[in-house]
């Protein structure tokens, strides 16, 4: 048994920042971009050409922990502030390549980073406004040990090189909190966020590739996420566990389904084929997911345990998806260049869905102090019936807080305790590529609070 402990979400991570003397430039050529299969050294190379092109908008960093073998898990970010959170610009992240064999997401976000540099320099008016109101988060890497792996191996076996260098699947080595929401479920509790502090044992290892990503997800207050992997084409959403243990075709429905097939289509329908109907399915007998619109729930295609993608969900405010990015899971260095025309508009409109919904802060209403942890509770009453949604999320570090929703009438609690909860109603209309609406809470404390705090 092990005993896990973690900081709250008000506490920011402690990250060590790279700068361009960490890397050997020796017979490196940077002019531009190649679409390769870069190797370890030459992806960590890559991340710090387009930094030194682009300083002013990016910084890298390494996670807490390295690898199995001792490789640095490393981080790019772009943003006009790229090394603080500002208030009420949402954080998003994408990272790739956590089955080491999996190598289209790894390339795919080297070359997003590329390619948000050279078109934030170029004046492109959209990049700009994205990279201005938002901080972007790319980590091409989660398994470079597997990868390696896989590469020695030639990259044609199914399986080699989709675990770690412990031999451990790292999207089954998360804890399992959806056990936790189910059990709640049981006995009508309607407890399904924040949920870390409810795991006291752990009857596995977390492996140091996991324990990284956990502190980042638990530390850094990510709105939205993705991570991308290979094996099919298809955008994958939450519940990825069955409710009733692993029950062939089960609809796992979380609360927040709305808004999460409408992320998962927000990637489907600006890629090149994955929504289309008339495409052929990766394997004889495989689900045509092009007919389903190219997205489907987590459990319904098959029940997974331990995955990072309902993590965030359950134990932060972060809404992760899951992009399956093509049949092949070891693309060949020929088709790179190719899948990235047909994925680049999909990435970069998921980004901008860390935008849809309300956003504001949370503050004393007689000191103007932000109030961190502050709860948001929502009711839809788009059509005059009461619709709670049963996952709450929470402000941050400056009293900053962000709710994903689609189009509707919402009515929105803000709520702490030792003050006392304000209501407001809201009408969301979400305008492509546009912001949030802006919607603040001033909390008066409660009697016999010392409010003047």
């Amino acid at each position: 048994m092990l005993r896990i402990m973690f900081v709250t979400t008000a506490v920011m991570l402690t990250v060590s920042y790279l700068v361009a003397a960490d890397v050997s430039t020796e017979n490196k050529d940077s002019t531009s971009f190649q679409f390769k299969h870069h190797n370890n050294k030459e992806m960590f190379e890559t991340l710090m050409d387009v930094h030194e092109k682009c300083p002013a908008i990016t910084t890298v960093y390494r996670l807490s922990e390295n690898s199995v073998e001792g490789r640095p898990l490393i981080v790019i970010v772009f943003s006009v502030h790229p090394k603080i959170h500002k208030p009420l610009d949402p954080e998003f992240k994408y990272i790739a390549n956590m089955h080491g064999n999996e190598v289209l997401g790894r390339e795919l976000l080297l070359k997003l980073a590329d390619y948000l540099c050279e078109e934030y320099k170029a004046g492109n008016a959209e990049i700009v406004k994205l990279i201005t109101n938002t901080r972007i988060h790319l980590m091409p890497s989660m398994n470079p040990d597997g990868w390696q792996k896989s590469t020695d191996d030639g990259g044609s076996n199914y399986l080699v090189g989709r675990n770690n260098a412990a031999g451990i699947d790292l999207n089954r080595n998360f804890p399992d909190l959806d056990r936790i929401v189910f059990d709640n479920e049981a006995y009508d509790k309607n407890i399904n966020n924040h949920l870390v502090h409810m795991v006291d044992h752990l009857s596995f290892p977390i492996q140091p590739e996991t324990k990284a990503v956990m502190q980042l997800i638990m530390t850094v207050p990510f709105v939205a996420s993705a991570n991308l992997h290979g094996g099919d084409l298809v955008a994958n959403y939450p519940y990825d566990a069955s409710r009733y243990g692993n029950v062939q075709g089960e609809y796992a429905k979380s609360p927040d389904d709305d808004t999460f097939k409408w992320l998962a289509m927000s990637y489907a329908t600006h890629h090149a084929d994955m929504a289309n109907p008339n495409r052929v399915p990766c394997r004889g007998g495989d689900t045509n997911f092009g007919k389903e619109g190219g997205i489907t729930n987590g459990a319904k295609w098959y029940s997974v345990r331990g995955g990072m993608q309902d993590f965030n969900y359950l134990s932060s405010n972060d809404f992760e998806i899951t992009l399956e990015l093509g049949c092949d899971k070891y693309t060949s260095e020929d088709a790179l260049e190719h899948e990235w025309e047909k994925n680049k508009n999909a990435l970069i409109n998921l980004i901008w869905q860390s935008h849809i919904g309300v956003k504001g802060q949370v503050y004393n209403e007689y000191t103007g102090k932000p109030l961190a942890d502050a709860f948001i509770k929502v009711v839809n009453i788009t059509n005059g019936e009461e619709m709670p949604i049963f996952h709450d999320v929470t402000s941050v570090h400056d009293g900053d807080y962000y709710r994903l929703l689609t189009d509707g009438e919402y009515r929105i609690i803000a709520s702490m305790q030792g003050y006392f909860p304000k209501t407001e109603v809201v009408v969301v209309k979400n305008e492509y590529h546009g912001e949030a609406k802006i919607l603040n809470f001033g909390l008066k404390p409660d009697v016999g609070v010392q409010w003047y705090h």
